[in-house]
């Protein structure tokens, strides 16, 4: 596959990952536990917001088909989303939020610090701004991981439950597809696999402090990078679509 292709379908992946946990993320306004947190929640969300737009306009780009990042987020049915399947996995509580914002954002800060020495400019300048955000996206998610884990019987118990269930989600993070092994000799992406030790130590160093087990590796969920997804994705992608699949040629 050319690099050109390879690289549409790397920056699809990043813009998916980013605009399906954002809008999980949106589901929490006027519902977070305090109205600090619903603030804070919102603003994680419009950072992935942010990231999601400058990687939908380059992916469009890349395509040359026309389709910008309106008709990329808004166009496209379940089975042609490539994000991985941690970030549509349904909000549950808050333990289950903060758990999937943690383990999302741990790898994500590394990723995309090395994505800033990416031969390839766009992707670099993105990464420049996004590292930063991700940055603070881990220190807020590992800071409730903590909270939670080493507060009461009953948040221990479902920081304990939101490790269980999403835990088998965390594997495929690391997948590298074969298109993207080239990227990875051409110094354009970073390798995810060579990331995957440091992720494994951050998150072993804020479960301890947060008194939590780190759960056993098994059977690890995948599909979602080549459009095989749960049932959720495609509930909330009918939520998130419907105003724009409703009004298609409607200027604001």
């Amino acid at each position: 596959m050319p690099l050109k292709h390879a690289t549409f379908d790397l920056t699809l992946a990043l813009a998916d990952d980013a605009l399906v946990l954002a809008h999980r993320l949106s589901q929490w306004s006027g519902q977070a536990p305090t109205l600090e947190e619903d603030i804070a929640l919102s603003n994680l969300g419009l950072d992935l917001i942010g990231q999601a737009r400058a990687f939908y306009t380059y992916a469009g780009e890349l395509e040359g088909k026309g389709r910008d990042e309106n008709h990329l987020a808004y166009f496209r049915d379940a089975g042609g989303f490539r994000n991985c399947l941690l970030v549509e996995q349904p909000n549950g509580d808050f333990a289950v939020t903060v758990t999937r914002q943690f383990l999302f954002a741990a790898l994500m800060r590394d990723y995309y610090d090395a994505l800033t020495h990416s031969t390839d400019k766009r992707l670099a300048d993105v990464a420049g701004k996004a590292v930063k955000e991700m940055s603070y996206h881990v220190r807020h998610s590992g800071e409730w991981v903590v909270r939670l884990g080493d507060g009461t019987p009953e948040s221990r118990n479902r920081m304990h439950s939101a490790l269980e269930d999403l835990w088998t989600y965390t594997g495929e993070m690391f997948e590298i597809q074969a298109p993207e092994r080239g990227l990875i000799d051409a110094g354009i992406a970073p390798d995810r696999a060579a990331l995957k030790p440091g992720w494994e130590a951050l998150v072993s160093a804020i479960f301890s402090r947060a008194t939590l087990d780190r759960p056993k590796d098994g059977y690890m969920q995948t599909g979602g990078r080549s459009g095989q997804h749960s049932e959720h994705l495609g509930h909330m992608l009918a939520e998130m679509q419907v105003l724009a699949r409703a009004h298609p040629d409607a200027a604001w």
